[in-house]
């Protein structure tokens, strides 16, 4: 039985922005399954203590005054999910998340931003994981497909039913049942375990920012750099 059998756990932010170092937690969720089953699942919805961009609310519909009506402070919201998150880890639980590099980048700005410990500090050290990032994973399983890599994309490319995009719970329900899809489709990667998953991912992410940088530079962009760091940039 694969990783994809036992239990993994989804995660998914919805935020003030596109970027990770400055965005803003609005909502998040975390959600338990086991063979494609839901055991559980966990929500919050953050006062980001600033202004929520229109072009944001457009994407998940939250507003500011829903998130000062209904939102915790962004210090607590951010603490709760970093706990939540770390114990899955020190238990050896997988964390699935589409684009994960974003997701943990953003709240391990949020908690430098509120003073808390980090992820790292919270796992004694180490490192966050085992991470599983069906974006990651399905660029280098099926590289040459054409057309978009987005997260409702890749699930119908999959067959895998999005009930509400950019809703955070969705979200990150539907990441593990896209995980679980390409691992049926790809035994290769169904063979691996969480912990050499997560090692492949880190190479897989690095390999495809290098080439992407050299693509861009091929186009003109001299400049261009892209950061092959995964899952998780500090800065």
């Amino acid at each position: 039985m694969g990783w994809h059998q036992e239990l993994m756990v989804g995660f998914d932010l919805e935020t003030t922005g596109t970027n990770p170092a400055e965005s803003r937690i609005v909502t998040a969720a975390v959600v338990e399954l086991k063979a494609g089953e839901t055991l559980g699942h966990r929500t919050w919805i953050a006062d980001p203590g600033v202004p929520i961009p229109a072009d944001a609310v457009a994407v998940h519909g939250i507003t500011d005054e829903r998130a000062a009506a209904d939102g915790r402070p962004a210090d607590e919201v951010a603490g709760a999910v970093a706990d939540v998150l770390t114990s899955y880890w020190l238990s050896g639980v997988p964390v699935v998340a589409y684009n994960a590099v974003f997701d943990l980048s953003l709240l391990s700005a949020e908690l430098r931003r509120h003073g808390l410990p980090s992820l790292s500090e919270r796992l004694g050290g180490a490192e966050p994981g085992p991470v599983i990032d069906p974006y990651t994973i399905d660029r280098r399983a099926d590289r040459y497909r054409r057309g978009k890599r987005n997260l409702e994309a890749v699930c119908t490319e999959y067959g895998v039913v999005l009930e509400s995009a950019h809703d955070a719970l969705a979200d990150a329900l539907a990441a593990v049942r896209l995980a679980h899809a390409i691992a049926d489709r790809h035994p290769k990667i169904a063979i691996l375990g969480p912990a050499e998953l997560h090692r492949r991912q880190t190479e897989w992410y690095a390999e495809w920012a290098a080439d992407f940088q050299t693509f861009l530079r091929g186009k003109g962009d001299a400049g261009a750099v892209v950061d092959g760091v995964w899952p998780l940039r500090e800065s």
